[in-house]
This record gives C-alpha cells, sequence and structure tokens, in this order.
C-alpha cells in the first residue's frame, strides 16, 4: 500500500483528500501546516507528497524547495491559482504536476495513479552524511569541509545532495539536469559542467586525492567520499 502524505492547511479539504485516498487504497497522513509537514516527510518518508503551496508560515514554495534537498519523491501540487505562470512555476521548482482548485475526485485519483506508475522507488539523503572530512546537514541545508564552513547557492546545495544521494554511481548529464534544475528545457549541458566546476572548486582541499566529485570521461559524473 502506497503511503501519501497531504499537506493541506485547510482542515476540511484535508479532511475530504484522507476519506477520498483511503477509499482509493492508500495510506494517508495529513498535517496543516508546512513545519510540521516538513517534518514529516523527515520521519514518514511517504511514497507521494500532495502539497498545498498556500500554507500558513513556511508556504509550500517553501517546503517544496527543502523537501527536493532530500528525496525526489513525487509531488503533486494543489493551488487556488491557475494561471500558467503558477504552473510553470510549480514543475520548475520541482513538483512533478499540478492541480487547480476546486477539482475532481477521479481526475485526482488519476494523477496520482500515473504519477507512481511513471516514478520508481523514491531516494532519500540520509539525514547528515559525515566521511570525517565532508559534512552534509541536508536539514540545516549547511556543509562544511575539514570544520570549514561551505557556502553554496541552492543550485549547488541541490547538485552536491544528488550526487551524495546516488554516491558511487555515475550520472550523466541529463539526469542531473532533470534532478537539480527540475525543468531542463531550454537548458544546455554545459549549464551542468559549469555548475560542477564551481562545486568543485568551493569543495578544494589541499590534499587533492579528497578530490570528490569526479568527472568520468563520456558518462558524466560520481561522487565519492574521503578514503
Amino acid at each position: 500500500m502506497s503511503r501519501v502524505l497531504v499537506i493541506e492547511d485547510d482542515a476540511d479539504v484535508g479532511l475530504a483528500l484522507g476519506v477520498l485516498l483511503r477509499r482509493s487504497g492508500y495510506e494517508v497522513d495529513h498535517v496543516e501546516d508546512g513545519r510540521a509537514g516538513l517534518r514529516a516527510v523527515h520521519s514518514l518518508r511517504p511514497d507521494l507528497l500532495v502539497l498545498d503551496i498556500g500554507l500558513r508560515g513556511m508556504d509550500g514554495w517553501q517546503v517544496l524547495e527543502r523537501v527536493r534537498d532530500i528525496s525526489d519523491l513525487p509531488i503533486l501540487i494543489l493551488s487556488g491559482h491557475g494561471q500558467e505562470a503558477d504552473k510553470v512555476r510549480g514543475l520548475r521548482a520541482g513538483a512533478d504536476d499540478y492541480l487547480t482548485k476546486p477539482f475532481g475526485s477521479n481526475e485526482l485519483v488519476a494523477r496520482l495513479e500515473a504519477l507512481l506508475r511513471r516514478t520508481a522507488q523514491p531516494t532519500w539523503a540520509i539525514e547528515v552524511y559525515d566521511d570525517g572530512r565532508l559534512r552534509i546537514d541536508p536539514q540545516q541545508r549547511s556543509v562544511s569541509l575539514d570544520g570549514r564552513d561551505v557556502r553554496l547557492t541552492p543550485t549547488e546545495f541541490r547538485l552536491l545532495a544528488v550526487l551524495v544521494r546516488h554516491g558511487g554511481s555515475i550520472l550523466n548529464p541529463a539526469q542531473l539536469l532533470a534532478q537539480v534544475w527540475d525543468d531542463p528545457s531550454g537548458l544546455g549541458l554545459e549549464r551542468v559542467k559549469f555548475a560542477v566546476l564551481r562545486l568543485r572548486r568551493k569543495l578544494e582541499s589541499p590534499d587533492a586525492s579528497a578530490a570528490r566529485i569526479e568527472s568520468v570521461r563520456g558518462f558524466g559524473y560520481r561522487f565519492r567520499g574521503s578514503a
């Protein structure tokens, strides 16, 4: 049974979604604010996230960005705004689908079924990565090398998080475009190359053997921890 986490601040909508999804065979958890939702993502590790954008406190855009730092689980956005610009923003920020309120029950269930069919089992970053030299804390969005804080842009942090999450595996530029930039249309593969170069410079160490992001000629890039 697939587990769905619903982050929706309207209690009535949340209750209705819970009833609908349970009847459709899903295990459902519901929270009503962004910070509690982010904690639930960390603790429950759901198979799919239904995320309302108009949350109190930490809004849905912030939750979306934080979730994408730690996982590639499928995310469906719910929003009262149906303008094209809002949909494009959601998809580019990392959502897999966008549904405008009000919506039909059958359409919602069909969209969730489609998301689960076309996505693999979600991968998750470890709570804190620490190989004795490099330390990455996804929840705090902090990185340090040999005890020295390393300042990364949001894109650089997500790039590092994706590489670490798939540690030891080679990811080609197209895969990195899809997982880091979310909507790669119109983006050249050179963008990946230069982003990796900037990230490697920030992770440079006097010990050349400690290079952590390897270029595999003709294939892509992979992350390896300190020897």
